[in-house]
């Protein structure tokens, strides 16, 4: 497929956060197969925001009111000839997508054949009983796989600034950590929602066990649901409900140590920061629609009448949250809670000499005064590696031989782990430093305390992760650059480094 067969495409959006979140993949795999067109997205505005920093979408187009009714259509169609699309991948289902693509003069339509649009569509793609048990995120990627386009499955991933990153800290520094997240709303409905006073007895136990904090989110038509548990709350609490716009939300459950919720869009939110959590499902499937990556947990009663899919229980008792109890949830919280606290380490320019792409042992070169770092051991610091390794995906460095390396400073120099990005920096990752996925890995694995963490690195781009995290960050002069306005500290090696870590952890 030759990334120069058209220059304009567009994307038809979904209109729900949750869902918004879940193409996100799709969405970055349409653009690695097409990184010299331009890829827009049509979308409401009340999900919009969560794609206002991503690098893989050239522009959002909102879908607004006025563009309601048929002459709405009409006038929006319009707006769309002016961006000259030659394809439209239609990610809603709605037969509105596909018509407005059609008075758009778009040449190459593909969605699901589904909704009565297949007339509509140039390449209407199958869809059967199979499609409806696919994850979202599978369901989305699979509509590019149908239409001929690679498209390797990836965790959702919402792209925040340092500064978004700091402003929610900052709001939140008055909190004890750890910090729970506590999301008990869902906008589809009642069926979705677990028991006010089951959360706040969850948040109670948190805040005595842990002398941590909780912070109640939730939209302006959950304020009530919120209250009802903050009044159940004595102290160390945060009310929030009401008052975050859509990216200060996203920016504030990153912030938190982990997040309990229902089925719902702030749901996706935390896994696509990075943010541990806990999700109750009752009338929905987590099988279709829950949470993604390995640290996460759904917790779902086994119930005959569950899923059911409803937005209100017709049983009226909504036996699937009641079965779910404040135990269950509680017990799940506490394996992911932080136990220990790391120094990661970037490899080459400060464990080792930086030989431009590291691919021969005869250019491996340790830095002596490594040894020093045992004595972080010994004050229980876990010693982690985080690397990116653009070179793999170049194709100067081998991976094999690049493993080979890090395993030295795992069976040699007594590291916990090591983690590496393979992707160069056209693919936008989320592992590749200063995007914080490496850390949040080990964290997931070892139960890090990042925010009691360190990272030692010789580039702004390591520096800038331990903020991304709320980490402290020293630079270390042994690579190309000594200085950095991002540094909390800066060594002249790694021995001064250790004493620096000795003295402020």
């Amino acid at each position: 497929m030759s990334e120069k067969a058209f220059d304009n495409i567009l994307i038809r959006g979904v209109n729900w956060i949750g869902d918004a979140v879940m193409t996100m993949p799709a969405i970055r795999a349409l653009k690695k197969a097409y990184p010299e067109s331009k890829v827009n997205l049509l979308v409401r505005p009340s999900v919009a925001p969560i794609f206002e920093k991503d690098p893989n979408i050239d522009g959002v187009m909102l879908y607004g009111d006025e563009f309601s009714g048929i002459f709405g259509k009409i006038k929006l169609a319009g707006k769309l000839r002016k961006g000259r699309f030659s394809k439209a991948f239609l990610f809603q289902n709605a037969f509105d997508a596909a018509l407005i693509s059609v008075l758009a003069g778009i040449r190459e339509r593909i969605g699901y054949n589904r909704d009565g649009r297949k007339f509509l569509l140039t390449k209407p793609l199958p869809f059967n009983s199979d499609d409806r048990k696919l994850h979202h995120i599978d369901y989305y990627l699979n509509l590019l796989k149908a239409s001929g386009i690679p498209a390797d499955y990836s965790d959702p991933w919402i792209y925040l600034s340092i500064d978004e990153r700091l402003s929610a800290r900052t709001a939140l520094s008055r909190l004890k950590r750890p910090i729970l997240g506590i999301n008990p709303g869902a906008a589809y409905g009642s069926a979705k929602r677990w028991l006010p006073e089951r959360f706040a007895e969850v948040a109670e136990w948190f805040i005595k066990e842990t002398g941590g904090s909780s912070v109640i989110f939730g939209s302006r038509k959950e304020e009530h649901i919120a209250y009802e548990i903050d009044k159940r709350i004595p102290e160390n609490k945060l009310l929030l409900a009401g008052e975050t716009s859509l990216r200060e939300l996203i920016s504030l459950i990153s912030e938190c140590d982990v997040f309990l919720t229902n089925d719902s869009g702030p749901m996706h939110i935390a896994y696509a920061v990075g943010t541990p959590l806990i999700a109750i499902f009752g009338s929905t499937d987590p099988g279709l629609t829950g949470p993604a990556g390995n640290n996460n947990i759904a917790i779902k009663a086994d119930l005959a009448c569950s899923p059911c899919f409803e937005r209100e229980c017709k049983n009226r008792d909504t036996r699937c949250m009641y079965a779910v109890t404040s135990e269950d949830v509680y017990f799940g919280i506490k394996e992911m809670l932080p136990l220990t606290k790391a120094v990661f380490f970037d490899r080459d320019g400060t464990l080792c000499k930086d030989a431009d792409y590291l691919n021969n042992w005869d250019d491996f070169e340790v830095f002596p005064d490594i040894k020093s770092l045992a004595a972080l051991k010994e004050k229980d610091f876990m010693l982690i590696g985080v690397s990116n390794q653009s070179g793999i995906q170049k194709g100067i460095v081998d991976e094999p031989f690049a493993r080979e390396v890090n395993n030295v400073f795992i069976d040699k120099y007594e590291f916990d782990g090591f983690y590496y990005c393979p992707h160069g920096p056209d693919e936008h990752c989320s592992c590749r430093k200063p995007e914080p996925a490496m850390l949040f890995k080990a964290r997931a694995k070892y139960r890090i305390d990042l925010k009691g963490s360190f990272v030692v690195g010789d580039k702004d781009a390591d520096m800038l992760l331990a903020k991304a995290v709320g980490a402290k960050g020293i630079l270390v002069r042994t690579g190309k650059q000594q200085e950095s306005p991002h540094a909390d500290f800066i060594a002249k090696d790694l021995r001064e480094a250790a004493d620096l870590i000795a003295t402020h952890g």
